[in-house]
């Protein structure tokens, strides 16, 4: 029995969600930096999830995004899409910025600075993908809200520390 390859439509599913997970992991790498030493001494509010949660939250959020930028890639192609997938890297990488800036350099004021900024990319991306396709748009949702809300807990660390 013959092996068949995957459809290019398949492979590209594959290489936007390593690519978001790859994002992910250096998110990870750079979070780990801190997570058992810096951040347990920041005072935080009473509404912080637990830690156990954001890995899972997080992971599901990024297969989100590669499946909603497959889709802007799959419905418009390169070209088209192009106005849509540049606002979808310019989010990508804002969002690994901000690990760095939180857990990496270990400045919050920075972080919510540039996650006030993070937000504003992703609702842009949001809307740019809804120029394409509504259900891509809709699947970034969760992380427009996961994002807002993770930005007044930004605030109320900043705030109170």
């Amino acid at each position: 029995v013959m092996a068949t390859r995957p459809e290019p439509s398949q492979q590209m599913l594959v290489g936007f969600a390593a690519g978001c997970l790859a994002i992910a992991g250096v998110g990870g790498a750079i979070t780990a930096t801190s997570v058992g030493t810096w951040y347990p001494t920041l005072e935080k509010p009473s509404f912080t999830p637990p830690d156990w949660i954001f890995p899972p939250v997080w992971t599901s959020l990024y297969l989100l995004m590669a499946v909603a930028a497959w889709r802007i890639w799959h419905q418009a192609g390169w070209r088209q899409g192009r106005p849509a997938l540049f606002a979808f890297a310019v989010q990508l990488a804002l969002n690994l910025a901000w690990s760095f800036l939180f857990f990496g350099a270990q400045q919050v004021g920075a972080a919510l600075a540039e996650m006030i900024v993070l937000l504003a990319a992703i609702v842009w991306t949001t809307r740019r993908f809804a120029a394409v396709d509504r259900l891509a748009a809709l699947l970034l949702v969760p992380y427009v809200l996961w994002v807002g809300f993770a930005t007044v807990l930004t605030a109320a660390i900043w705030l109170g520390n």
